[in-house]
């Protein structure tokens, strides 16, 4: 018989709350789901007090899903929802806590001490956005640049792995964090606060506050450049990003194919409408050359991104191959940039030409 969110709540209204009451009579169940037999829910305590003492109650309500007959396994994630600043949700683990609502600010502002901030953006995944952003992140940093990589896809962190590093941000005051550093970056993620295979169960505001605090709380000391690797699309971290910060500007990475190219476009749009200069496009996967055979193709088509540059009057920053290389090494976390040879010049490359530019 197949498992519904009744049967599961059901369950979880026998466990019982310090003070009285139960998980569901109290109204603590959040993003309640069933996947096959993977039961996944957020125990959302109403503040981060109470949400402390309760690792007892999150433990046993995983146990008693799991013992439902058909269930496999119980994803269960501990929130806090602060009534007392205006539902700003607080994790009760030690340590530096990212999610939380916006708070107010007094107009756009960079993070101390940092010069410049570069958004790496695109319209959709897949594209190899990240990948570019690590890479251009450690190209910078080998020209003598002190950089820093932000992290702000909130739902999808990969930079960590990208980067070669779990390490956990200190907090010595559990408010500043500090960065990790990363091939001469500093850098920073919500990935290394996580377990690898945990997701992130939040709404749009707390998306914003993250952000917020991922620039605001970390100290990311004196910085000539803040890389900052945003989520494909364009919502609310993109905008919390150009309304909150003094972006020196984005750049845009596609793919030649059609597809990709008309949600880079909607990207574009988007810089527009909120006034965010475009510094440049970068045409990603642009050529595939045989590594037996030296046989050139053009798997995802070819020029596209530097003929919608040209339309558009804006610069093409160049275009980089579908190498079989860059994700070996962003696998293993040793970004291609690194080594000599054609992919790092490629990224040296446009390095040198943000670098040129002021822009970097």
């Amino acid at each position: 018989m197949p498992l519904s969110n009744d049967a599961i709540l059901a369950e979880l209204s026998r466990i019982a709350l310090p003070g009285g009451g139960d998980l569901v009579s109290r109204d603590l169940i959040r993003a309640l789901s069933v996947e096959g037999d993977t039961v996944r829910f957020v125990i959302e305590a109403d503040s981060a007090e109470m949400a402390r003492g309760m690792e007892p109650v999150r433990a046993a309500a995983q146990a008693a899903i799991e013992a439902i007959p058909g269930v496999g396994r119980a994803s269960v994630v501990l929130t806090a929802h602060d009534r007392g600043q205006g539902g700003a949700p607080a994790a009760p683990a030690p340590g530096p806590r990212i999610g939380r609502h916006p708070t107010p600010d007094d107009g756009p502002r960079n993070p101390s001490g940092v010069d410049r901030i570069l958004a790496v953006a695109s319209g959709k995944g897949g594209v190899g956005k990240s990948t570019v952003a690590s890479n251009l992140a450690v190209a910078l940093a080998r020209q003598g640049r002190r950089v820093g990589l932000l992290d702000a896809d909130i739902y999808g962190p990969s930079l960590p792995r990208m980067m070669g590093t779990t390490r956990r941000p200190a907090s010595p005051d559990g408010k500043i964090i500090e960065p990790v550093r990363a091939h001469g970056v500093a850098m920073m993620s919500i990935g290394l606060l996580l377990k690898e295979d945990e997701a992130v169960v939040w709404r749009g505001p707390m998306l914003m506050g993250a952000l917020q605090q991922l620039l605001g709380q970390v100290d990311w000391g004196r910085l000539d450049v803040l890389v900052v690797d945003l989520p494909p699309g364009t919502g609310d971290i993109q905008l919390t990003l150009c309304q909150r910060t003094r972006l020196t500007g984005a750049l845009v990475v596609s793919t030649p194919q059609d597809v990709a190219l008309l949600d880079a476009r909607k990207a574009l749009d988007m810089f527009a409408k909120l006034g965010t200069p475009v510094l440049g496009l970068i045409e990603n996967m642009s050529t595939y050359i045989c590594p037996n055979c030296g046989h050139e193709a053009h798997i995802f088509g070819h020029g596209g991104v530097e003929a919608e540059a040209r339309k558009l009057g804006l610069p093409f920053l160049g275009a980089l191959p579908l190498a079989l290389e860059v994700r070996q090494a962003g696998d293993a976390g040793h970004p291609v940039a690194l080594d000599d040879g054609p992919m790092a010049d490629a990224y040296a490359r446009i390095a040198a030409r943000l670098i040129g530019g002021g822009m970097a």
